[in-house]
């Protein structure tokens, strides 16, 4: 991922030396293992527990064998001497680099819930701030009936700790390792290294493994992350709706001196909400590629090795900074209260047609004849501008079933907000 769009935090975890600190942990535990078998002798685990790997030398060798784990081996064992005959004893390199990635993994999906979880901390306070602020609600892009701005929030937030959850069942799934040696079969090594091995990582080992660890924890995991990133495009792209000109009811956040457009002066692009429906895309794009990773051949072949060197790290870093980017947004958000509420008269009342519809049902009307009425009167307001309410009211049908009480109670808004303080209880924020 370019670092435009990548954190410290997680650029970190995916870094070349972290990678190559993470083999050597594997490779260090691996040897304590046999150790504590009997297999290698004091004098030399206390050296090998002090061994290291040269970064530099490494590429050097890389250059020659154009094998990671030979050269990432050869560049300890140059240095430290005979002891290094023990390092990487009955293993294949997918013991140790699975292994790895998954601690890569699990180290990246912390950071990812942290970010979740600030995002839902955002999300909430800006539920309760606007649970009351009326807004019109749309379908198919149509003024329907009134909403609170405050509900729209707290939707969101309830598909985020779904999210939350989600990610949590994924990094459980990638929370294995895998030291059973070539196919699987401990034919080298023995399950009890490495179940010392995965305990003293803080991993379970996989309970059956062939040369890899199976690329279904793989997929399941970037496809969380799609999931997540679909959700974030979901409050994105609604951003972006609100925000366009004929709408204008809310907006990101817009630092004075920041130029929307290089031509036109005036703008004030939904730029951040953009990139993070771009960047959405390039995730989705990538679980279908960690899909595609988990038919190899027989017991293994290399088809994926060159796709997870991308996908893996990407999709950490590309989500890391999409909910980065989403909680500013969120957070310095431009509620324009005012222009919600002139949104709501826009249609001229015709939003509470169903208000009538129901009414005149509950008076004896046959629906069909109540809707029948109701959508002419809708229709006439729509197509003349005249106010919905000014004909309902001069409706001779309907005034003569209903009194003018029960016709001006019929246009309240709250009553279309009545249960949103039940609704935010069942959230239990």
């Amino acid at each position: 991922m370019i670092d435009r769009y990548s954190r410290d935090q997680m650029k970190k975890v995916w870094s070349e030396n972290n990678k190559y600190d993470k083999w050597l942990e594997v490779e260090i535990s691996v040897c304590q293992a046999w150790h504590k078998q009997g297999v290698i002798p004091k004098s030399d685990i206390d050296k090998l527990e002090k061994c290291n790997y040269d970064f530099d030398k490494l590429n050097d060798i890389l250059k020659v064998t154009r094998h990671e784990m030979t050269a990432f081996l050869q560049s300890i064992t140059d240095v430290i001497g005979p002891e290094g005959r023990w390092l990487h004893l009955g293993l294949t390199t997918s013991d140790v680099w699975d292994t790895a990635t998954s601690l890569q993994l699990i180290d990246a999906a912390n950071i990812l819930l942290e970010d979740v979880a600030i995002l839902l901390d955002t999300l909430k306070i800006q539920a309760l701030k606007y649970k009351n602020t009326l807004m019109v609600g749309r379908t198919h892009g149509v003024h329907a009936e009134p909403i609170t701005f405050g509900l729209k929030l707290a939707l969101w937030w309830d598909e985020m700790r779904r999210n939350q959850n989600r990610l949590i069942q994924a990094k459980e799934e990638i929370s294995v390792g895998k030291i059973s040696g070539p196919v699987g079969t401990f034919a080298t090594v023995n399950p009890e290294l490495e179940n010392f091995v995965c305990t003293k990582l803080g991993i379970s080992p996989a309970p059956v493994s062939n040369q890899i660890i199976q690329r279904d924890r793989h997929a399941r995991f970037l496809t969380t992350l799609a999931v997540i990133a679909a959700s974030l495009e979901k409050i994105a792209t609604e951003i972006r709706n609100l925000q366009r000109t004929e709408i204008r009811e809310v907006s990101e956040p817009f630092p004075k001196g920041q130029p929307g457009s290089s031509s036109m002066p005036h703008k004030r692009n939904p730029e951040l909400s953009e990139r993070i429906c771009g960047i959405s895309r390039l995730i989705r794009g990538n679980s279908m590629a960690a899909l595609e990773n988990v038919a190899l051949w027989s017991e293994r072949d290399i088809s994926h090795s060159s796709v997870e060197r991308i996908i893996l790290p990407d999709s950490c870093l590309a989500l890391d900074y999409a909910l980065f980017i989403t909680n500013q947004i969120i957070k310095d958000l431009n509620v324009n209260v005012e222009r919600m509420e002139y949104n709501l008269e826009m249609t001229k009342g015709v939003l509470f047609s169903q208000r009538v519809l129901l009414a005149m049902i509950e008076k004896g009307f046959a629906r069909e004849k109540a809707y029948s009425i109701v959508h002419d009167l809708s229709m006439n307001s729509w197509n003349e501008n005249k106010d919905f309410r000014d004909l309902v009211r001069n409706n001779q049908i309907i005034t003569s079933t209903l009194q003018s009480d029960e016709i001006e109670d019929l246009f309240n808004y709250k009553y279309y907000v009545r249960y949103v303080d039940e609704v935010f209880l069942r959230l239990n924020f």
